[in-house]
């Protein structure tokens, strides 16, 4: 297996894998059952976890864990005769897991209604005609046709920033409001989200003439302790490596996780995200704690806290509601923001 490099260093290094398969003949509920139990003992054994989807004599799956574990677990799916016509969709490495929890998430979908939200998309930006498209293709996880839509766009002259603004996060909302409606159930809207996910690292992003040298500053993007979507510290990780910024990613499970990883990287920045694709109404109080927190661990330094997610984006939540220095209401700009507050946050040395 080959995988492409991203932002960890080798030992911690996670490979993903997305394939489809048609299955030799229809597994009994009882078959399919004892099939993931043998697979879940075989993953937990290795270290890797994932998902497994079967619909109408079809499988998907993905696969994630450190790339030799995942080689391991890849060989014997080959072997597998209970099934053929494999197709790889997505090989790569990825800066975390989406179904960390899951040695295998088996679901099983029967029957899918035609979503209520589709057609009721109100078009405000130029790439909305394409939104309700990317959403069904996010959904049906086919990451090449959404790579191929976004290849379209960028030979269109359209910037990555506009793509993120204008096309990603939205169908990000769109797909947390099919869930919100009951048009789409939590594991779709988590695959959803990761197809997002994995196309958006195809999007390079332009270093504005003016930005800093590159590896001056430091910034550490988080998803908010115990978040489970993180679509938006994805997009911004790729946005702040390709402006030249020194970037560590994580994905804490609670406060005192992300404290650690804050006093091992001692960033100038912090960016903490909550969900793009739902409002967290309820998380206002936690985040703020989490802010104050952040703040608290490098009492010698000025730490720039920036959070973002749909709650600030739509949902009228401010920086000041939860102490933060920036509130994104989208990752374009982002980066140029968290420079100028870091930029002016650093003290001026005079010679003596």
């Amino acid at each position: 297996m080959q995988f492409q490099e991203y932002l960890r260093p080798p030992r911690e290094r996670i490979g993903s894998l997305t394939y489809q398969s048609v299955a030799a003949k229809p597994p009994t509920d009882a078959e399919l059952d004892d099939l993931v139990i043998k697979a879940r003992a075989r993953n937990h054994s290795l270290g890797v976890t994932g998902m497994l989807l079967y619909e109408d004599g079809k499988f998907l799956q993905t696969l994630e864990g450190p790339p030799a574990q995942l080689g391991k677990v890849w060989t014997s799916i080959q072997r597998d005769e209970r099934h053929g016509d494999i197709d790889v969709l997505s090989e790569q490495t990825v800066p975390g897991r989406l179904f960390s929890g899951w040695d295998l998430l088996l679901y099983r979908r029967r029957e899918r209604a035609a979503p209520g939200v589709w057609g009721a998309l109100r078009r405000k930006d130029k790439l909305s005609e394409y939104i309700e498209t990317a959403a069904k293709l996010a959904l049906e996880a086919d990451e090449a046709k959404l790579s191929a839509l976004l290849a379209k766009l960028a030979a269109k002259d359209w910037t990555g920033e506009d793509m993120v603004r204008q096309l990603l996060e939205p169908v990000a909302r769109y797909l947390g409001d099919a869930w919100l409606a009951d048009d789409c159930s939590e594991f779709d809207l988590t695959m959803g989200l990761g197809m997002l996910q994995r196309v958006g690292h195809t999007i390079h992003y332009e270093r504005d003439p003016g930005e800093f040298e590159a590896g001056a500053y430091r910034i550490l993007l988080a998803t908010a302790p115990g978040e489970p979507h993180m679509l938006g510290t994805s997009l911004l990780a790729d946005q702040f490596v390709d402006g030249g910024w020194d970037v560590e990613v994580a994905f804490p499970g609670s406060n005192d996780a992300l404290i650690n990883q804050l006093l091992s990287e001692c960033p100038d920045a912090v960016d903490i995200a909550l969900s793009d694709a739902l409002p967290r109404h309820g998380r206002i109080t936690a985040l703020r704690d989490t802010v104050r927190r952040a703040r608290a661990v490098l009492p010698e330094q000025q730490l720039i806290v920036s959070v973002g997610g749909r709650l600030f984006a739509e949902a009228g939540a401010t920086a000041e509601h939860v102490g933060a220095d920036h509130a994104r209401a989208c990752a374009s700009g982002t980066r140029s923001r968290i420079g100028d507050l870091v930029s002016n946050a650093k003290p001026t040395h005079t010679p003596d």
